[in-house]
């Protein structure tokens, strides 16, 4: 298997930091092959540490990017350390663009603590994978661990408004215009944006 941490996607540089993940999403580009947007294999032979990170950061010139996305084949926030050593480095770098992390909004599920004050000062954009507009839906489609995800995400959405300049749900265009409703009417009644975004192949 192949060991790609960081790769293009246009104008963006992501970055794949692990495989794992507490959701079995219907639609998760993961079940269609082992690459995303022409990338090599984001399947990791082991999970990197921070000197594989940074010998992949040497590899791209960040003033070439717009933004840097923490997305890979995994949830970014199974390795929340490294996350935020990981972002802390790239800031660190000449160039080094706006950082968004990219997200199922589980990181206090997965770390059983409040997490998004550990995001303050190194994102500007962190962008939550709503997936549904109730709950019943939301667990059907996303297939989490925990029976109360749904609630820890908005919970997770509202703590991160108070550290991160920017903070959306986003949804499929996948799902029943119904449900892209319902979740337009929660995201409204939280304050925070919602996207709907095409489904990528």
């Amino acid at each position: 298997m192949a060991m790609t941490i960081l790769y293009p996607v246009g104008s963006h540089l992501y970055v794949n930091l692990t495989n794992q993940c507490p959701c079995s999403c219907t639609f998760c580009i993961r079940q269609n092959g082992d690459g995303a947007y022409g990338s090599d294999s984001l399947w990791l032979e082991h999970e990197p540490d921070m000197a594989e990170i940074r010998e992949a950061f040497a590899k791209f010139t960040l003033s070439d990017y717009t933004e840097l996305v923490f997305c890979g084949y995994g949830e970014p926030t199974e390795r929340l350390d490294l996350l935020i050593r990981t972002a802390k480095y790239a800031k660190s770098l000449e160039g080094c663009p706006k950082l968004r992390l990219n997200t199922n909004g589980l990181s206090d599920k997965i770390h059983g603590e409040p997490t998004a004050a550990k995001l303050e000062g190194l994102l500007d954009t962190v962008s939550i994978s709503l997936n549904a507009g109730t709950k019943d839906a939301y667990l059907a489609v996303t297939r989490p661990k925990w029976d109360d995800a749904f609630e820890a995400l908005q919970a997770f959405a509202l703590d991160c408004k108070q550290y991160v300049p920017n903070v959306m749900f986003t949804v499929v265009d996948v799902i029943s215009k119904e449900e892209i409703d319902a979740a337009q009417a929660l995201s409204d009644s939280l304050g925070i944006p919602l996207r709907v975004r095409p489904y990528d192949s």
